[in-house]
């Protein structure tokens, strides 16, 4: 006799069924477009119910929040590996902005952060998730760099949202097929220019 598979926990199915649906809205609104995809479609390729697809998310919308929350969590969680206090503030934030590029390359990421995401969510939201994620990470670093002099005189807060502004551009044009180590010289360079003692 065959030994039977353990029977999955009512959360396990839930969490399953959630993962499939946002899987699924990932590749084809990377594929088609958010405005271009169905709901009937994404059921149809999670292989779940509509009433599934309800029971998980209120609408298309909230779906792509979850898609975005899960791929900025990401691109988060590769910069916060990548840097540590004890780099100097430049090797920090370097360190940073090309773990930011090699994230942001993942195929259809930039499109989902950068292009459909604040279309679908606006701006202000976007904003939002950006601070609790990748921005706060930003943020944190400039702070750190001014309590050891290196930014001196500048507020940080929009200093953050500029630099936040300069990466983003640079991400979006690496992954569309833009020389990558030239966007990572003028970076060195922007950053030299703002992490000064003196």
């Amino acid at each position: 006799m065959q030994d039977e598979k353990p029977r999955r926990s009512q959360a396990e199915r839930r969490a399953e069924t959630k993962s499939a649906l946002i899987k699924a809205a990932r590749e084809l609104f990377v594929e088609k477009g958010y405005a271009e995809t169905g709901t009937p479609e994404i059921v149809k390729q999670a292989n779940v119910t509509r009433g599934a697809l309800y029971h998980h998310f209120e609408d298309k919308t909230d779906l792509m929040r979850a898609l975005v929350h899960q791929e900025a969590e990401a691109v988060a969680a590769d910069i916060d590996a990548d840097t540590n206090t004890s780099q100097t503030p430049l090797e920090a934030f370097m360190a940073g902005a090309q773990a930011y590029f090699s994230a942001l390359s993942v195929p259809g990421r930039a499109k989902i952060l950068l292009l459909e995401g604040p279309t679908v969510l606006g701006l202000q939201e976007m904003t939002e998730v950006d601070r609790i994620t990748g921005g706060a990470t930003l943020l944190e670093g400039l702070r750190h760099s001014a309590q050891n002099g290196f930014v001196q005189n500048i507020p940080l807060e929009p200093l953050a949202d500029l630099l936040s502004a300069a990466f983003d551009r640079a991400a979006l044009e690496i992954a569309n097929g833009a020389d990558r180590s030239s966007y990572e010289t003028a970076t060195k360079a922007l950053l030299a220019g703002v992490l000064k003692t003196d």
